[in-house]
């Protein structure tokens, strides 16, 4: 295996553990991640389908068939971490850092998705 796939593979599983956990404390920890989306100002009805599609964009990422929708899914992905990011800047509550963990696993990622 050549360094390029072992730079993708590390960085693209990174990412997947950092949303793998977030998706399960959706599902698993539903009354934390409530406080945590009212607290952000977000709807809370959205916490399921979020996770849900967390979940299918995880599945378009690792699939190699799939070239358009892996394209869609790391763009969701970039603009989902962004705001992640931000919004907890702007509420000022500490928890960023899985955010920039998974933008940076992100952004690796997708440059050595392109080179392999």
């Amino acid at each position: 295996m050549n360094k390029n796939k072992i730079i993708y593979y590390i960085f693209t599983g990174i990412f997947t553990l950092v949303i793998l956990f977030s998706a399960g404390m959706y599902f698993f920890n539903h009354e934390y991640i409530k406080t945590a989306f009212v607290k952000l100002g977000y709807p809370t009805y959205l916490i399921y389908p979020y996770a849900t599609v967390k979940l299918v964009g995880l599945f378009a990422i690792w699939n190699p068939k799939f070239h358009i929708v892996k394209e869609w899914a790391y763009s969701a992905f970039f603009f989902a971490v962004t705001l992640a990011f931000f919004a907890h800047i702007m509420v000022s509550d500490g928890e960023q850092m899985a955010a920039v963990i998974a933008l940076v696993s992100l952004v690796v990622s997708y440059i050595f998705s392109k080179r392999i």
